[in-house]
C-alpha cells in the first residue's frame, strides 16, 4: 500500500504537494529532521533504503521518482564513508579497457556524459589529463587505439577527444615533468566532481520529490513476519530514541558494511564484499607546474595527479583493509608509495612538508578469486537474500545511478502493483536547472550581493541555481558573506546553509564534507574550527560546553589522523586513529 501522503504519482517537475514537504529545494534542516522522525514511525513505506552514500541516495531518488513511498536512513552523515573519499572523478576507467571490461567502461562513459550535460552540470566538470608516452614505435598507436575506444564508447561526447603531443608539446602542457620521463604524450578528457557535495545533492533531490531522508539514524534490527523482512528498527544516534519503520522492501546499500548488515538481518548473503583502501594526498597547486592533470601507470594500477581548485589531489593506493571500516587510516608507507611514484617523473620532487591533506577511503569490491584487489572487478551485483530484502554492492562511483536503478528493479517482486520504470536519466539534480544562465549572470549577482564575481562562481559550482538560497541568508546579515577566517576559500554563509539546508549536525560534517577544509588547509581546519562551531551553534542551539566538545573532538581527530600517518602499517595506524573520540558516540557496530 502506498503512503497516504504520497498519492499515486510523483511529478518530477517538483510541482506536486508531496514534493513540497521538504521545501522547494529539499531543505534538510533541524525542523525537517524532527518531522522526518515522526514520519518514519507513522507511515508505511514501499521502500526503506539503508545507507546514505551515493548508491543509497541514488536508490532513494530512483524509487521516489517512480512514484514509490521511500525512506532513507544513514547512521552517520551523508557520504561519510566511501562517497566522500574517492578520487573525485566521473570516468570510464582507462585501466578497465586493458582488463577487457568494455561493458563497464561504456556504461561509465555514458553516465559521465549524462552528468556533464543534463543531470549535474553544476557539479560535474571536464578535466584534462596528460598520458605520458615512454616507449617509441608501439606505445603511441596502442594508446591511440585505447583512447579512440574511450572517446567513442559513451555515445555523444561533450568533452574534446584525444590530442597527440610531441615531447615539447607535452612539456608545455606539463612543465613540471622531468624531460627524461617521456618521449611524447596524449591529452584526453574525463570529468570530476566534489563527491561529498554530489552525494548530498542526490539526497536532497530525493527529499525534494518526497523521500523521508535522515542522517544520524542507525538500523539496529530488522523486523520480520515469518521468513519475510518487513522493515527495520532504527535509533536516533543523537538522542537515543528508537522506533520501528515498516516497509514492503528494505534495500541494503551499505557498501563496505554490506556483510555486517546481512549478518544483522540474519540472512545469508549471495556475495561478499572486500574492502580495498585507497589513499590520496593533497598538495598546493604551485608545487607542480602544469596546466593539466596527469595519469601514470604503476606496477599495481594507475596513479592520478588531479587538478583540484588551488590544489592537486594525488593517488591512489590499492591495498586490502581489515580494520575499522568507519575510519580507514593512511600509513607512512601509503604516503611514501604515492610520493615515490609521482616523484619518479617530477622535475621538482614533492616532500612530506608539501602535503596539505591526506584522506583514505575504502572501495567495496566484490570478493573474487584474485588475491590482488586491483584485479577485482568493479562490476556491481544485486541479490535478494530474503523476501523483502535486496542488497547491492560493488560498482564504482561513476555508475551509481545504474546501480540504484538495478537495485530498485530487483525490488519489484516485493512491491505491490505495477512499478514504473526508472526515469533518473531525465531528472536533473537540484541546482542544475538554470545553472548555465546564472553563470552568465555572475557579475550581476555579485553586484546585487556586494561580493566578488569569483565568489559567486565558486558558489555556483557548489550549489548551482540554489545559490539564491545561500546568498539570501546574507541579506539581513551581510557579515556572513565574508570569508571564513582561516579558510578563506569559503564564506561564512556556507556554514549557516550547511546547517539550515544540508543536514549538518556536527563540526566534522561541515569541515570534512559540506566544505573540504579538512584536506585543503595545512592546519586541517583547526584554525577556523571555533568560528565554525559558534556559527553552527546559532541554529543547532549548542551551549558553550557543546561548542567546546565539538572543537575538542575535531582537534583530537586531526591529531589522531596526523599521528596515524606516521605509523608503518595498517594495524598500528588503525590503533592510533581509532583512539580518537567519535562525533556520534551513539553509533554502534555494525555501522550503516
Amino acid at each position: 500500500m502506498r503512503s497516504e501522503l504520497q498519492g499515486d504519482v510523483i511529478d518530477v517537475t517538483g510541482d506536486s504537494e508531496r514534493a513540497d514537504i521538504s521545501g522547494p529545494s529539499g531543505r534538510l534542516g533541524p525542523q525537517t529532521r524532527q518531522e522526518n522522525w515522526d514520519r518514519l514511525g507513522t507511515e508505511h513505506f514501499d521502500v526503506v533504503v539503508i545507507g546514505g552514500g551515493v548508491v543509497g541516495t541514488g536508490a532513494a531518488l530512483d524509487a521516489v521518482t517512480r512514484g514509490l513511498g521511500v525512506a532513507l536512513v544513514e547512521a552517520r552523515d551523508f557520504a561519510a564513508g566511501t562517497s566522500s573519499r574517492s578520487s573525485k572523478l566521473f570516468h570510464g576507467g582507462l585501466r578497465y579497457l586493458e582488463q577487457f571490461e568494455f561493458g563497464l567502461v561504456r556504461e561509465a562513459l555514458h553516465e559521465r556524459e549524462l552528468m556533464l550535460t543534463r543531470i549535474a552540470p553544476h557539479l560535474v566538470k571536464p578535466v584534462s589529463f596528460l598520458y605520458p608516452l615512454k616507449h617509441r614505435w608501439w606505445e603511441r598507436p596502442y594508446t591511440a587505439t585505447g583512447l579512440l575506444m574511450y572517446d567513442t564508447m559513451g555515445g555523444a561526447r561533450s568533452v574534446p577527444g584525444q590530442k597527440h603531443l610531441t615531447r615539447a608539446g607535452a612539456l608545455r602542457l606539463f612543465p613540471g615533468l622531468r624531460h627524461d620521463a617521456l618521449i611524447g604524450g596524449v591529452r584526453y578528457y574525463d570529468a570530476q566532481a566534489d563527491d561529498a557535495r554530489h552525494t548530498l545533492t542526490v539526497a536532497r533531490t530525493a527529499a525534494h520529490y518526497g523521500a523521508v531522508v535522515r542522517s544520524s539514524t542507525q538500523v539496529i534490527a530488522f523486523l520480520r513476519e515469518a521468513d519475510r523482512i518487513t522493515g527495520v528498527r532504527v535509533r536516533d544516534v543523537e538522542t537515543g530514541a528508537e522506533q520501528d519503520v515498516t516497509a514492503d522492501v528494505v534495500v541494503n546499500c551499505t557498501g563496505v558494511w554490506t556483510d555486517e548488515m546481512q549478518r544483522l538481518a540474519g540472512t545469508r548473503g549471495r556475495f561478499r564484499v572486500r574492502s580495498s583502501k585507497g589513499v590520496h594526498i593533497v598538495v598546493p597547486r604551485d608545487r607542480i607546474a602544469a596546466e593539466s592533470g596527469l595519469i601514470l601507470r604503476t606496477e599495481k594500477s594507475v596513479l592520478f595527479v588531479i587538478p583540484w581548485r588551488n590544489h592537486w589531489i594525488i593517488g591512489t593506493t590499492d591495498t586490502d583493509w581489515n580494520f575499522d571500516l568507519a575510519h580507514p587510516a593512511a600509513t607512512k608507507a601509503d604516503i611514501d608509495y604515492i610520493l615515490e611514484h609521482v616523484n619518479a617523473v617530477l622535475a621538482t620532487p614533492l616532500t612530506h612538508d608539501d602535503i596539505e591533506g591526506v584522506y583514505a577511503g575504502l572501495r567495496p569490491l566484490l570478493a573474487g578469486e584474485s588475491e590482488q584487489s586491483s584485479k577485482l572487478s568493479r562490476e556491481h551485483a544485486v541479490a535478494r537474500p530474503a523476501p523483502g530484502m535486496v542488497a547491492i554492492a560493488g560498482g564504482k562511483y561513476t555508475t551509481y545511478r545504474v546501480m540504484a536503478k538495478d537495485a530498485i528493479d530487483a525490488a519489484r517482486d516485493d512491491l505491490r502493483g505495477w512499478i514504473r520504470p526508472s526515469i533518473t536519466d531525465k531528472v536533473p539534480l537540484l541546482g542544475a536547472d538554470g545553472y548555465h544562465a546564472l553563470v552568465n549572470q555572475a557579475e550581476r549577482l555579485a553586484d546585487e550581493h556586494k561580493v566578488h564575481p569569483h565568489r559567486v562562481r565558486h558558489l555556483l559550482d557548489r550549489y548551482g541555481s540554489m545559490v539564491h538560497e545561500v546568498l539570501a541568508l546574507g541579506e539581513d546579515r551581510p557579515e556572513l558573506l565574508q570569508p571564513i577566517p582561516g579558510a578563506a576559500d569559503y564564506l561564512l554563509v556556507e556554514v549557516v546553509y550547511a546547517v539550515t539546508h544540508e543536514a549538518a549536525l556536527h563540526l566534522s560534517d561541515v569541515l570534512t564534507r559540506r566544505t573540504r577544509i579538512s584536506i585543503e588547509y595545512p592546519d586541517r581546519g583547526l584554525e577556523c574550527a571555533q568560528t565554525v562551531a559558534e556559527l553552527m551553534a546559532e541554529t543547532l542551539g549548542w551551549d558553550s560546553a557543546t561548542i567546546g566538545r565539538e572543537v575538542d573532538t575535531y582537534r583530537k581527530r586531526v591529531e589522531a589522523e596526523r599521528a596515524s600517518q606516521t605509523e608503518p602499517d595498517d594495524q598500528a595506524a588503525d590503533g592510533v586513529r581509532s583512539a580518537a573520540p567519535e562525533f556520534r558516540p551513539g553509533v554502534a557496530e555494525p555501522v550503516v
